[in-house]
């Protein structure tokens, strides 16, 4: 039985669709990806940014803090909805991916949910 502390994984979705995806509740595990559009020294929060949506991230738990504005990261966290709806993503990973390009990393978000629904609908029959 697996406990409550288990550390899960980040599900991947795109800035743009997570007000409206089923991951937008407390404390889902999620992968973003996103343009770092500002950062905080002193409150350790980072803005990323991908197709006009944005996300606050709290990076108090990340070692390697060398933030370059302008480059792509990627984060996995916790997500943290505040009571007025704006949520951050509490991070436990932060790397840079300035190699990738975010709209072939959408096209396989889209290609990996339609196999996975796929895959459902065939265990069902």
């Amino acid at each position: 039985m697996a406990s409550s502390s288990e550390i899960k994984p980040g599900i991947p979705v795109s800035l743009k669709e997570l007000s409206s995806s089923p991951m937008f509740k407390q404390g889902a595990s999620l992968r973003v990806a996103g343009k770092l559009q500002s950062y905080s020294v002193d409150t350790a929060i980072a803005v990323i940014t991908d197709g006009g949506a944005s996300l606050m991230i709290d990076t108090h738990h990340l070692r390697d803090k060398g933030f370059r504005l302008g480059s792509i990261y990627q984060f996995i966290g916790e997500l943290l909805i505040q009571p007025d709806n704006h949520a951050t993503l509490q991070a436990r990973v932060g790397r840079n991916v300035d190699g990738m390009d975010l709209n072939l990393y959408k096209q396989s978000l889209q290609l990996r949910r339609q196999f996975e629904s796929e895959l459902l609908s065939s265990r069902r029959t």
